[in-house]
């Protein structure tokens, strides 16, 4: 299975038969992937946003890019000293006619503050920036997200714009 790996971490993205797992056992997906099974933690806000992206995005566009799933999928971010899922990742699809795709992340409330999100955020940016169209990466946080914004800034990203309580942020590639 192809994964991407850094210090601490493994980012595994999953394949259109995974995510289905995903959705009708979570607890199954991890233990097929060798992992602890837990749930994971996260505010309402951020769960919808997932179930969202699941049903919505996710599931439709890795079946219908199966080749290149990796661009539009939720990988899992594992702690590798746990060997447990502490969070997910993943871009909006291959970079768009600007070489910008767009990225997001989401962190177990158990494993924030650890820099687990800055260190996913690094590696996947990374490998995004190996495409040869890729010339930005964006993201968007609310306002109130501190957090998350500190995030980027330690990943290298800049704040452009602030638009109706969203923050745009981006990083271009040094390559």
């Amino acid at each position: 299975m192809f994964q991407l790996e850094s210090t601490r971490l493994r980012l595994m993205p999953l394949t259109t038969a995974q995510l289905q797992l995903h959705a009708a056992d979570y607890d199954a997906l991890q233990r097929s992937l060798g992992l602890v099974p837990r749930q994971m933690q996260m505010e309402e806000y951020f769960q919808n946003e997932f179930d969202d992206a699941l049903a919505n995005y996710w599931l439709p566009e890795t079946a219908a890019n199966a080749s290149r799933y990796e661009w539009f999928t939720n990988w899992l971010i594992v702690y590798k000293k746990d060997n447990c899922v502490a969070g997910g990742i993943g871009v909006a699809g291959l970079p768009n006619d600007r070489g910008e795709t767009e990225i997001g992340y989401g962190i177990d409330c158990a494993y924030r503050g650890k820099g687990i999100a800055t260190e996913a955020l690094e590696c996947l940016s990374a490998w995004v920036f190996k495409h040869p169209a890729a010339v930005a990466l964006i993201a968007h946080t609310p306002v109130a997200l501190t957090n998350s914004q500190r995030v980027l800034q330690k990943a290298g990203f800049e704040q452009i714009s602030e638009k109706e309580g969203l923050i745009l942020w981006r990083k271009l590639n040094a390559n």
